[in-house]
């Protein structure tokens, strides 16, 4: 048990019980964002103590714990891998290694329906051996080797990591190796003795205002990271300071990236112990080098050179011009009506696009030839499923691709660039009758006339009566697209239980380009909730559901969509799944990462800019005189990028105003809400026991 949890559950908390209005200048629930004073961990345990016993009331609850763990545990889905030298690594989680196992295996191996695999790190025994709930968040490795690593460590499950030193090769950590103490750090290797680090240097002032690397130092192997020389320094109010390398070996060239927001940032060639700025514009993506260019994502129209470039379109660029401060840009692919680039890859001799049509996705493989021409290949997969780039590397010609759709199960492909077919690699098992169930995409007409899409699984058999449970999920935010996806557990928890299930692409996303996420910025916000609004109306409308059976999801800037979707239109549905969720808009940019995010939302602390953010800031939005549906807030103790005070506060003072509602708390997980597979069944059952109680 917990340390913290076994001391508060015998603390007790009396519950506020005095209606309380919220006024923007007064918070009387501010207290609640020390996140593990004795208090307030007591007033965690007293929640999850009553909505645990109300939710687990449901008869099947038990039932989905066992189909989620069926899922999580699954030993036959397919292990996602990535290539290093002979070898294919992999990291894995089921009942024996609820924490999990970094391993690897040869190609040969790989393929076999149960490969011999080699554990490279242990974590539940690594946890076990120190007694740290470690989880694993990955490891950066030194090219063009990739044998001498730092891996990432969290405890809990939190952003912040130490960094340790580890051979690959022999599979072990390197005693005396180098070593980062906890902190939301950023590294780049230069070489096997020295790195670029922006770390807590621990003087006060090397973070910036969201708590991320604001100093780039020079760290060499016996010197100490505190110790290297300054390499860069970002304002206070940017949101991060970091360093990338381009090439490899002694072609390696370093960049430097001064994030100014979430969606804009200076870039640096850093050489000679020099900085020369790079002209490029402030809100482009550097997507990587191939054969000696630079490719550049653009996120908005720009003129360079006399031309003029579209939105959303690819360039390139000599890197030996860029460096020399004379870029010059050529258009490689731009999008067009309903078409947008997802992605870009480089193999070691062909260049690879994920693209969206209308939310549906392919991969174009782009060959050059000697006399400068390109070659275009689709991938033989058709765009009625998802297509994902899986492990792409410049070092190698083949590469793996997925293939998924809600109701057809994973299948991993072997692309070769001296092949035009694929070799099926892997497939992960039925893990519910798909065969039941079709899907179909439909739009709606949001307020502006926006036509917005979304799309719906269901029962072949599915009588329009509006009767049926129905569960709308959304995010909206940060150009991030939500595409269709193979879930067992939604397959099995959800559908099979008679749920219909409703993915929803609104502004705020990417599924159609920088444009489609532009849309719903700050002062626009409200966009993002009227498409929402207008899926949900458009179900109803289709008798599909009707709001006693409309249930609605989402987490991080989905769960602020969530808060505004109840505290905005409460007559549209009766089920309300509210994960790790932003409500308070006016502290946001005060708590943990929140002030990496302004960007995206505004500056609550402009008074021009609260006028239009107080109108989606759910926590001051809240009436007591309104009936809610009963909502279902989740949040983390260890989530250290949205402040648990969100969901926190929100309860107390919902409950203050007379509104029921449920809380769940995990004391780890992080932003992910759940450090191991046990957590990740049971928060799941949660939320799937409180929609069926409330939407059947």
């Amino acid at each position: 048990m917990n340390k913290h949890l076994g001391a508060v559950l015998a603390f007790g908390v009396s519950t506020l019980s005095a209606s309380v209005s919220l006024a923007a200048e007064k918070d009387p629930f501010m207290w609640l964002e020390e996140v593990e004073g004795e208090k307030q961990l007591a007033w965690v345990a007293e929640k999850n103590k009553r909505s645990l016993a109300d939710i687990k009331q449901y008869p099947g609850f038990q039932g989905l714990v066992d189909n989620a763990l069926e899922v999580l545990n699954n030993k036959d889905r397919i292990p996602y891998a990535s290539r290093n030298g002979n070898y294919y690594y992999n990291f894995w989680r089921d009942s024996d290694n609820p924490r999990g196992l970094y391993r690897r295996a040869t190609l040969s191996e790989y393929k076999k329906d149960k490969p011999k695999w080699e554990t490279v790190l242990d974590i539940d025994a690594l946890g076990k051996k120190e007694d740290v709930n470690w989880v694993y968040k990955g490891m950066n490795c030194l090219q063009p080797e990739y044998t001498r690593c730092m891996v990432a460590l969290s405890r809990g499950g939190a952003d912040a990591v130490e960094y340790r030193e580890f051979d690959l090769e022999k599979a072990e950590f390197i005693q005396g190796g180098l070593y980062l103490p906890e902190a939301k750090s950023d590294i780049e290797w230069l070489d096997k003795d020295t790195l670029i680090v922006g770390t807590d240097f621990g003087d006060g002032k090397s973070l910036t205002d969201s708590g991320y690397p604001r100093v780039l130092k020079m760290w060499h192997r016996g010197k100490g990271f505190k110790n290297g020389k300054t390499v860069y320094e970002a304002e206070q109010a940017s949101v991060s300071a970091r360093a990338y390398t381009l090439g490899k070996g002694k072609e390696t060239t370093v960049f430097i990236n001064d994030a100014t927001d979430f969606y804009n940032a200076t870039t640096y060639v850093y050489a000679d112990e020099k900085l020369t700025a790079v002209d490029i514009p402030s809100d482009s993506d550097v997507e990587g080098l191939f054969k000696g260019n630079v490719y550049l994502l653009l996120k908005s129209d720009w003129k360079h050179n006399g031309k003029r470039f579209k939105q959303g379109s690819l360039l390139y660029s000599s890197l030996a011009d860029i460096k020399a401060g004379k870029a010059s840009f050529k258009l490689f692919q731009a999008p067009s009506e309903g078409k947008t680039i997802k992605g870009v890859a480089f193999t070691k001799n062909s260049l690879l696009i994920s693209w969206l049509d209308n939310v549906r996705s392919s991969v174009v493989r782009y060959t050059p030839a000697k006399d400068g021409k390109w070659s275009e290949h689709r991938l033989e997969l058709d765009d009625k499923a998802v297509v994902g780039l899986v492990d792409v590397d410049d070092r190698y010609e083949d590469f793996l691709v997925s293939y998924s759709s809600f109701i057809e199960p994973s299948t991993l492909y072997l692309f070769n660039e001296g092949k035009t077919g694929k070799e099926k690699v892997k497939s992960s098992p039925s893990m519910f009758d798909g065969e039941r169930f079709k899907v179909e995409q439909f739009k709606a007409t949001s307020k502006d006339g926006t036509q917005v899409p979304y799309f719906v699984v269901m029962d072949k058999q599915l009588k329009f009566n509006g009767k049926n449970p129905t569960l709308l999920y959304g995010y909206g935010g940060f150009e991030i697209s939500l595409l269709p996806r193979y879930s067992a557990t939604i397959g099995k928890n959800w559908l099979e239980q008679g749920g219909v299930y409703v993915l929803s692409n609104i502004r705020g996303g990417g599924e159609f380009g920088p444009a489609w996420h532009q849309a719903a910025l700050k002062e626009n916000r409200h966009k993002a909730y009227e498409d929402f609004e207008a899926i949900a109306e458009d179900l109803i409308a289709r008798k599909i559901t009707s709001p006693k059976h409309l249930g609605i999801q989402g987490g991080s800037n989905g769960g602020l969509l969530m808060g505004n979707a109840f505290t905005r239109r409460p007559d549209l549905y009766n089920a309300v799944v509210c994960q790790v969720p932003l409500l308070d808009m006016k502290r946001y940019n005060k708590l943990l990462a929140g002030a990496s995010w302004m960007a995206e939302y505004g500056n609550p602390d402009i008074a021009e800019e609260w006028d239009f953010i107080k109108t989606f800031s759910p926590y001051h939005n809240v009436s007591k005189d309104t009936k809610y549906p009963k909502v279902f807030f989740t949040t983390s103790t260890r989530d250290d990028r949205v402040h648990p005070a969100h969901a926190r506060k929100m309860v107390a003072l919902m409950e203050s105003q007379g509104h029921d509602v449920l809380y769940y708390e995990n004391i780890e997980g992080g932003h992910a809400g759940a450090a191991d597979i046990k957590q990740r069944a049971e928060l799941s059952a949660l939320a799937y026991a409180y929609l069926l109680s409330q939407l059947k």
